[in-house]
């Protein structure tokens, strides 16, 4: 069974399932849903047309949905997410396309919780493609019948109940947020920033948790803190360099020093623990774009895109919670602009200059190979 199971690819480990496969669903979220959002608040916004442009309608009459450019990007986001997974799972061309029904179809059933179910899904139904892919002189048949029954039949079953529990535990972070706005402040805002610089998705546990409003305010600040924080803290060893890979990339890109020493860690984390209050109770910053955008920072400035996103076109998740369209004020500007990038740099290298004076950061500990 062992040497069956090599042969197949399959490895049940936690980086596998959830670090490789995770990683991989906030891709599929980004060139979907993420992307998608841009591109129709764009549209919006400055009254682009063929951004605007009805590009095919599903439905008859008064059920019919017309879908816009940006709009079927984002209606793509199951499948896209399934794909993503049985990617990084190894799995092969045949696995790979039978994934887009089983994606499709846990996405809608999972409702809030879609991309946490299509994560379970996609995983049990790549493994049992693997399983039979290439055994049979009918694979063309078996491996995608496998695939698609194991992902559907699973999805039927549990894809309801973990999109109402993702709901649940998003919507008590959420009220804790609001009833609690300093200490859920500096906690959402500390273990999202985590997330995003250890090598899981913040992007894709904000997504499964439908993750919005002030709750979402305090895990862009979070997130902000990490990569501005340690790409500016960073700087006199990376540069130019190190700015863009960080602050526009990934602050997950220092994980490697932060293991050989995890005390570097400690100023973009009391960043982010001031930061996330900053936001949660003066500025009262909200994220009601795509709760993607909550765990994504300064990547692509999505963080940033998804606030103002969620100004003048929030999110069905963030009307579901109470958000409503509003016009930014010259304060909402400044408060962005101020955790987004202003607060996380200054108080990140403040405190990283401390910690190289008192020698918890040493000559060449924050240094990337670039």
């Amino acid at each position: 069974m062992k040497e069956f199971l090599k042969r197949k690819d399959i490895v049940f480990s936690f980086k596998r399932y959830f670090i490789d496969a995770l990683g991989a669903m906030a891709q599929g979220l980004f060139c979907t849903l993420l992307i998608g959002t841009i591109l129709s608040t764009l549209g919006q916004q400055f009254n682009i047309g063929f951004l605007n442009s009805v590009i095919f309608t599903l439905g008859k009459g008064d059920g019919a949905v017309p879908y816009t450019i940006g709009g079927c990007a984002s209606l793509m986001v199951g499948p896209a997410m399934a794909v993503a997974i049985g990617s990084a799972l190894g799995a092969p061309a045949m696995v790979l396309f039978s994934l887009v029904p089983v994606g499709f179809a846990t996405n809608i059933m999972g409702g809030a919780g879609g991309p946490l179910a299509v994560l379970v899904t996609a995983i049990v139904a790549a493994e049992f493609g693997k399983l039979v892919s290439k055994e049979t002189k009918i694979d063309i048949l078996v491996t995608p019948i496998v695939t698609i029954l194991a992902g559907i039949s699973l999805a039927l079953l549990v894809a309801a109940p973990i999109g109402k529990a993702a709901s649940w535990v998003g919507s008590l972070i959420m009220w804790a947020t609001l009833q609690q706005p300093f200490i859920m402040g500096i906690l959402v805002s500390v273990i999202v920033g985590v997330a995003l610089t250890l090598p899981i998705s913040s992007a894709a546990i904000c997504a499964a948790l439908s993750l919005t409003g002030l709750a979402g305010g305090a895990a862009v600040a979070g997130c902000c803190a990490q990569m501005v924080g340690f790409a500016v803290m960073s700087f006199k060893e990376n540069g130019w360099g190190g700015i863009v890979s960080q602050g526009l990339g990934t602050s997950m890109l220092q994980m490697g020093n932060i293991v050989r020493n995890p005390k570097i860690w400690i100023a973009p984390i009391l960043t982010s623990a001031i930061t996330g209050p900053v936001a949660t109770c003066l500025f009262k910053l909200e994220m009601n774009g795509a709760a993607v955008n909550s765990g994504m920072g300064t990547c692509g400035m999505c963080g940033p895109i998804g606030v103002w996103t969620g100004w003048v076109s929030p999110s069905e998740a963030a009307i579901a919670n109470g958000a409503v369209q509003i016009m930014p004020t010259a304060m909402n500007w400044i408060g962005l602009a101020l955790i987004s990038i202003v607060l996380p740099a200054v108080i990140c290298l403040v405190l990283g200059t401390v910690s190289r004076k008192i020698g918890w950061i040493k000559e060449g500990d924050l240094k990337l190979d670039l």
